[in-house]
């Protein structure tokens, strides 16, 4: 009687995975600055930790669905899950927030560098009601079909939540892709320009939570095939729209500060 639990918290399994992980992250940041320096051991000690990272999310994960299927996911306990999330969102608002910072901060007090003005002398810009828009409208899509995948799954509809997953990893994938093109034919170089290197860098790890977002979709829909997730018992999926939505929102952002205003006035390449 002593061990009966009276409380609707999940008091997890002693698990190796986050101490795993903390090494793992240790060797791909260290190997990343090895690399930096051009010592030899840099890149192999790097993709070590790189997998490490990998099989380290693949099994803690798997564990935290495990755990949903045993029903440890009480209401308290998905409340708690959604907090989690949602605080892990935040700080990536702050990630983000840096990037912002670093080119507006550029592009409000131009340096002697620049020429005195922003763009850069000597710059030519992407045109932003070329592909950046239609990109746009990509994820604004996108946003639309995963919100119809979670209307269906709240009302029963499986086969619609399977629809809508695939058409958000298809938009997904488009949207990398039309990216990928976009910065092979780019006019500017990541390195020789601040507005090259603050634009790269925005829009590139934008782009990596895109990859990130699209493969998180994917698994859900993996899961989906396999009769996970039910009206009431669907966390995994609500952190994967919800993060998605978050990408959608960054980029609007970005559309509007990097591609519209930040390259307002100068000559457009092409």
């Amino acid at each position: 009687m002593a061990a009966t639990k009276h409380h609707d918290y999940h008091l997890v399994e002693p698990s190796p995975w986050p101490l795993i992980g903390a090494f793992s992250a240790m060797a791909l940041f260290g190997g990343a600055v090895l690399w930096f320096h051009a010592n030899p051991y840099g890149v192999p000690v790097m993709l070590a930790g790189f997998v490490m990272v990998l099989v380290t999310m693949f099994n803690w994960w798997k564990t935290t669905i495990d755990e949903a299927h045993e029903g440890y996911h009480t209401p308290v306990v998905q409340l708690h899950l959604r907090y989690g999330m949602i605080m892990f969102i935040a700080s990536e608002v702050m990630f983000f927030l840096a990037w912002f910072w670093a080119f507006y901060s550029s592009a409000l007090f131009p340096a002697v560098s620049t020429g005195g003005v922003w763009p850069p002398k000597g710059i030519e810009v992407l045109n932003p009601f070329g592909f950046p828009l239609l990109n746009t409208l990509i994820l604004l899509c996108s946003g639309t079909t995963v919100t119809f995948a979670h209307h269906s799954l709240i009302h029963g509809d499986r086969n619609g939540l399977k629809l809508g997953l695939w058409l958000t990893i298809l938009l997904g994938i488009s949207f990398t892709c039309i990216q990928g093109w976009e910065y092979a034919h780019a006019p500017f170089a990541f390195k020789g320009s601040i507005y090259g290197s603050t634009f790269f860098m925005a829009t590139g790890f934008h782009g990596f939570h895109v990859i990130v977002g699209t493969i998180f979709l994917i698994v859900n829909l993996i899961r989906s095939y396999k009769g996970d997730f039910t009206p009431r018992q669907h966390f995994g999926f609500e952190a994967a729209a919800w993060y998605w939505h978050f990408v959608d929102v960054v980029w609007l952002f970005l559309f509007v500060s990097i591609y519209v205003w930040g390259g307002w006035g100068a000559p457009i390449a092409g």
